[in-house]
């Protein structure tokens, strides 16, 4: 059986997922790979792509979508709209969510009908809307659920991988075993149990742990939490030998993250522009365009006259309005 992407990127890179065993290696690896996280509301195709244009990481993941909704002929055919991608984008995981072992399976088999390169099962949202229905981080109280929903995922024949947290109350070594029981291809640790949202510093410290309990496996694991540039995570995956690093609120307004190169603020704001014409393009029928705010709240920040620019950014309805705002601002820099 030929490898997939998960493994193809693990073999390419800090293959070794346990420390010590990594120490004792002497093979030469090129630095980790890294991921984009799948963020609600966020990553859509918009922003998939300036990251494409300005600096991709090696992998892209969607914004969760219901495999509930999915799989029913009523919610189908407005969430599909969420998982549109473009060539250009490959390779690209989609995320779905959900606790019914059933739908999953019907979710995946549409993914992979897409041609997405994996599926992904979101395990970890602390949402209680979505809690509510048994599913995100609830999961992580009913191990036996997750493993059937993993199994159901796996059927299909697209790799799976699942993103999670390292415990609900508190790091729970029995949750991660479960989870290499049902043998995804590949699992994301946000860094921080459910209780601690995001409000506590990522446990790095526990990577050893995690590492040790997945070794051998053959499971690609990759670690999320706090990464606030390209030299960080690599310096964190040289640490502690992890082969691929998420990273999520680190990349919000830049979309050149990847890169490890900065902008000036005229290169910035034009970005932004740019970003903000796509979104409209794609979704002014189907979307509302405040979406576009927590984007012009990142793009906007640390320079003269930041908070009078986002200030007005805030209150434009759509992209003409954005562009006038933006270019008014350049010529008094």
């Amino acid at each position: 059986m030929s490898k997939n992407f998960w493994q193809k990127l693990n073999s390419s890179h800090f293959a070794p997922t346990s420390l010590k065993l990594r120490r004792a290696s002497k093979a030469s690896r090129d630095s980790a790979f890294f991921c984009l996280a799948p963020m609600y509301d966020v990553t859509d195709a918009a922003f998939r792509q300036m990251f494409v244009k300005y600096g991709r990481p090696d992998v892209l993941f969607t914004e969760f979508v219901s495999a509930d909704g999915l799989a029913s002929d009523e919610g189908r055919p407005k969430l599909l709209r969420e998982l549109y991608f473009t060539k250009k984008e490959h390779p690209i995981v989609a995320q779905i969510f959900g606790a019914r072992p059933e739908n999953i399976e019907i979710a995946a088999k549409l993914v992979k009908e897409l041609g997405f390169d994996g599926l992904d099962i979101n395990m970890g949202c602390p949402d209680k809307a979505v809690e509510k229905q048994s599913a995100g981080a609830a999961l992580i109280k009913n191990p036996k659920l997750a493993q059937e929903i993993i199994l159901s995922a796996k059927k299909v024949g697209l790799p799976v991988s699942i993103k999670t947290r390292i415990g609900y109350s508190k790091f729970d070594p029995d949750w991660l075993k479960a989870i290499r029981e049902a043998r995804p291809d590949a699992v994301t640790f946000h860094l921080r149990t459910r209780k601690e949202l995001s409000d506590v510093d990522a446990h790095w410290e526990l990577w050893p742990q995690i590492a040790e309990i997945f070794q051998g496996s053959g499971i690609v694991l990759i670690a999320n939490g706090d990464v606030k540039n390209v030299k960080e995570g690599k310096e964190l995956a040289e640490k502690y030998g992890i082969a691929g690093i998420m990273v999520g609120r680190g990349v919000f307004g830049k979309p050149w993250f990847f890169s490890g190169q900065e902008k000036t603020l005229p290169e910035k704001l034009k970005i932004m522009l740019e970003h903000t014409k796509l979104f409209w393009d794609l979704y002014r029928e189907s979307k509302n365009f405040a979406v576009m705010r927590k984007h012009f709240k990142a793009y906007v920040s640390g320079f003269k006259g930041a908070t009078a620019l986002r200030a007005q950014l805030m209150r434009a309805e759509n992209f003409k309005e954005v562009e006038k705002i933006v270019k008014d601002f350049l010529k008094t820099i």
